[in-house]
């Protein structure tokens, strides 16, 4: 029997689900709203409207908290200088999560999670690009190709 254990497993092990679910707030944090299956939305909504309950009062403590859980400093100045204060006078509930359907290929059942009062521009905006990675000329040079192909893509 599982008496205490409150939990999904959703088959992983603890690490990989922690991950996960720290990667998921990151994604949910940066475009508001993103689309995964309902178990794992679930699972993910009391996390994030843990985060952002702690985001309110924004002290030191509070930072390191938020910076050793998401591990992405842009993301959590954003959660704390844009979407905990959209929520100062809100007692809770700053998440929804709609049923979507189910996932071609096998069947999952998909769900979108996004923040209630959410910036619908903040969708697709992704700010952090590696420009150069490589140090080893030859694909230094690929690189630099491929970002320039993508900005020319872009205009």
């Amino acid at each position: 029997m599982r008496h205490g254990f409150k939990k999904r497993t959703l088959n992983k092990k603890i690490a990989h689900r922690r991950s996960m679910f720290a990667n998921m707030a990151v994604s949910l944090i940066k475009h508001e709203q993103i689309k995964t299956t309902l178990p794992k939305a679930k699972e993910l909504r009391p996390i994030i409207e843990k985060l952002i309950t702690k985001g309110k009062t924004n002290t030191l403590h509070v930072r390191r908290q938020l910076i050793s859980f998401l591990r992405d400093e842009a993301m959590t100045e954003k959660l704390l200088s844009v979407v905990s204060p959209r929520y100062q006078s809100r007692p809770g509930g700053y998440v929804r999560v709609l049923k979507a359907g189910f996932r071609y290929g096998d069947c999952a059942p998909m769900a979108i999670i996004e923040l209630v009062d959410r910036d619908v521009t903040a969708k697709g905006k992704d700010t952090g690009r590696v420009v150069e990675v490589a140090t080893d000329a030859p694909v230094a040079e690929k690189v630099k190709k491929s970002v320039k192909a993508e900005e020319a893509k872009a205009e």
